[in-house]
C-alpha cells in the first residue's frame, strides 16, 4: 500500500499534469508550439500515469468500490469525507478536457504525414496533399487529443490520490 505522503506526491504530480496539459492545449489553440509533440505528451504521461494508476488501485482497495446504485447521485461517486465543491471542481476540469478532445476530433481531417517531401493528410484510402499550415494545424489537433486524454486522467488521478490520502480512516 502507498503511504499518505506517496499519495500526496502522486496527487501533486497529477495536478502538475493538469496544468501542463491545459497550458499546452491553450498554447496550441493560440498557434504556439512550445515543445515537440513527443516531449509535450511524454511529460504529460510521466506526470499523470503513476498517480492515476495509484488512485484507481488505492480507492478500489481502500473503499471496496463498486458501481453506484444511483448513477446521478454525487454521494455515490465521491468518498464521504471529500467536500462536494472539490468534486464539482474536478468535474469541471474533467469536462473541459473532454470537450477539448471532442472538438479536436471534430476538426481532424485526416492523419498528417510526409510523403516524398510533401505534406499530406491520409484519411482511410484517400491521400490529400495540403500546405504546411494545414499540416501543422492537423498535427496540433492530434496533440490536443493526446493532451486532453492525459489531462482528464490527471484530473482523476489528482482527485483520487488526494481523496485517499486525506481519508482519516486510512
Amino acid at each position: 500500500m502507498i503511504s499518505r505522503r506517496g499519495l500526496l506526491l502522486l496527487s501533486v504530480m497529477c495536478g502538475a499534469g493538469v496544468l501542463w496539459s491545459a497550458g499546452l492545449i491553450v498554447a496550441l489553440t493560440a498557434g504556439a508550439r512550445p515543445f515537440t509533440a513527443a516531449v509535450a505528451v511524454g511529460v504529460a504521461a510521466f506526470l499523470t500515469v503513476p498517480g492515476f494508476a495509484a488512485g484507481i488501485l488505492g480507492n478500489r482497495r481502500g473503499y471496496r468500490t463498486q458501481q453506484p446504485l444511483r448513477p446521478w447521485r454525487l454521494a455515490s461517486w465521491v468518498p464521504p469525507h471529500v467536500p462536494h465543491w472539490a468534486a464539482v471542481v474536478a468535474g469541471v476540469f474533467f469536462f473541459g478536457f473532454w470537450l477539448t478532445v471532442v472538438l479536436a476530433f471534430a476538426t481532424l481531417d485526416g492523419n498528417p504525414a510526409m510523403r516524398d517531401g510533401r505534406y499530406v493528410l491520409e484519411d482511410h484510402d484517400r491521400v490529400i496533399e495540403v500546405n504546411q499550415v494545414t499540416y501543422d494545424r492537423q498535427s496540433d489537433h492530434q496533440q490536443q487529443i493526446s493532451l486532453g486524454v492525459l489531462g482528464a486522467f490527471a484530473v482523476g488521478g489528482a482527485f483520487l490520490c488526494a481523496a485517499r490520502a486525506t481519508d482519516h480512516e486510512h
